[in-house]
């Protein structure tokens, strides 16, 4: 097995075909279909089915990618080190859950490189999504929280994906509010106050678990729930319907704008004040690229991190 030959399956299965796939790596069909059979017959599995149509992997295929991305993605980020790197374009890419500062923190490391040689991806998705992205390692990095009430079930699921969570960050819960709220002037604020206004939630999916919450209280009884699937329109319903989230309180307003305010949330007994432990996730034993490292520190920089 080669690395050659590894580079062939990641660009087959990125392209499903065997044409587009030899025109992106500059060689025959013929080659690349005699690098599959050798590779194949090595491993003593079937890779592709191959169609009319294209081809798509099998399952032993799909789970083999996974390894093969995973070693490639190793000798890229040693070559990006230590050697004279390749002509193509380096990938990277980061899945979050809704945070500005993770976004700043992309957009500040992707300032520092010429992104006509680079394909960048940023990705504000759903909590099961960011452990998705990088698990099969479409992203190398995935920003999101942990607390007491979610961290069991959390941690057996990245330990299941071969994943593994680094700290950056611990922080209490602020009531996120549009600047002219009736609450807005308030010291601080309780879950008693917040009854009259519509909770807005980032939505997870019709069969998620309270786990991938992004919101802490996510088992609370609200009188109103209002679900959405982007921060844009999160803050426009804050303005629009007074509604408030429950978030970490680190507000990027260079991106969010000036509008918005965040003031801590008192908890009592029913409703406790839990830590949110914000760190990221990537695959275990793995070796970060120079884009990863610029906006691991980039991130640390500006949540100040020491």
């Amino acid at each position: 097995m080669t690395l050659i030959q590894l580079r062939y399956l990641i660009t087959i299965a990125e392209t499903n075909s065997l044409n587009k796939a030899a025109e992106q790596l500059y060689v025959s069909q013929p080659s690349l279909t005699s690098a599959m059979k050798e590779l194949e017959k090595e491993l003593g599995i079937i890779l592709f089915y191959r169609s009319g149509r294209g081809v798509t992997l099998t399952n032993d295929g799909t789970e083999f990618l996974l390894y093969a991305k995973q070693i490639y993605s190793q000798y890229e980020s040693v070559m990006e080190k230590y050697g004279k790197g390749e002509a193509r374009k380096k990938k990277f890419g980061v899945s979050t859950q809704h945070y500005s500062f993770a976004v700043k923190a992309f957009v500040e490391m992707a300032k520092e490189f010429d992104m006509s040689k680079y394909e960048f991806a940023i990705r504000e998705t759903r909590t099961a999504e960011v452990i998705r992205d990088v698990s099969t390692m479409k992203s190398e990095i995935g920003v999101l929280y942990l607390c007491d009430f979610n961290r069991k079930s959390m941690e057996k699921l990245l330990k299941s994906s071969s994943l593994e969570f680094h700290h950056l960050i611990d922080c209490q819960a602020y009531v996120y509010i549009w600047k002219n709220h009736p609450l807005a002037k308030e010291k601080s604020i309780c879950f008693e106050q917040l009854e009259g206004y519509p909770c807005l939630s980032f939505e997870q999916g019709d069969n998620s678990s309270f786990y991938f919450a992004e919101e802490i209280l996510s088992t609370n009884e609200y009188s109103q729930v209002i679900r959405a699937n982007d921060r844009a329109t999160m803050l426009n319903l804050m303005v629009g319907l007074n509604g408030y989230t429950l978030c970490s309180g680190i507000i990027c307003e260079e991106l969010n704008g000036s509008d918005y305010i965040a003031v801590p949330f008192r908890d009592d007994e029913q409703n406790p004040n839990s830590i949110m432990e914000i760190g990221y996730i990537v695959r275990k034993n793995t070796i970060l690229s120079k884009m990863g490292e610029l906006y691991i520190d980039k991130l640390k920089r500006y949540l100040k991190v020491t």
